[in-house]
């Protein structure tokens, strides 16, 4: 490990070491016994249809500035993934959403290869199909886009998978 999160224990303050745990090193405290155990972030997307229509976001922040994504984000500590959908969809898009199934999930990989995380990526649809999205918080747009009209220019690769399998459904006959 060449670069820690932690240099001391939460517990005793004492500095921590890197030791073997469970054929890994974990930053372990010397004193105290305390062992950092990473967790992975979690994040969860949103592929919200409505009339043969997908809701996007374009991100105003990075990663991804300017690029179209499904709607989602980081899950909050003691937040269920529905919820976090919920939440991160209204935030972003303004509309409410009735979440459905889990598709799949995905690595978070980082710039580095790194993978630091999980994408749970659930269909959704909007509470109510009349209502207007409007864009907030990490979008600077917001739109709804049938197969043939949605845009190339994609954030993440697991929008770029999920769009290719819902327009293969939509334009099957």
């Amino acid at each position: 490990m060449s670069q820690h999160l932690y240099q001391f224990c939460p517990r005793c303050a004492h500095a921590l070491e890197d030791r073997p745990f469970e054929g890994k090193l974990r930053r372990t405290c010397p004193a105290c016994g305390f062992i950092y155990f990473p967790d992975p972030k979690v994040a969860v997307v949103a592929l919200v249809e409505a009339n043969a229509r997908v809701l996007l976001i374009r991100r105003a922040v990075n990663p991804g500035r300017g690029l179209w994504a499904l709607p989602g984000g980081y899950m909050d500590a003691g937040e269920l993934p529905d919820a976090a959908l919920r939440r991160e969809v209204l935030e972003e898009a303004g509309i409410e959403i009735v979440v459905g199934e889990l598709l799949e999930i995905f690595p978070m990989v980082n710039g580095d290869g790194r993978t630091p995380g999980i994408v749970l990526a659930f269909h959704a649809h909007p509470r109510d199909p009349l209502a207007a999205p409007i864009a907030h918080d990490d979008a600077e747009a917001v739109a709804w886009f049938s197969a043939a009209e949605a845009p190339s220019a994609l954030a993440f690769d697991s929008t770029q998978r999920l769009l290719a399998r819902w327009r293969a459904r939509v334009q099957s006959p």
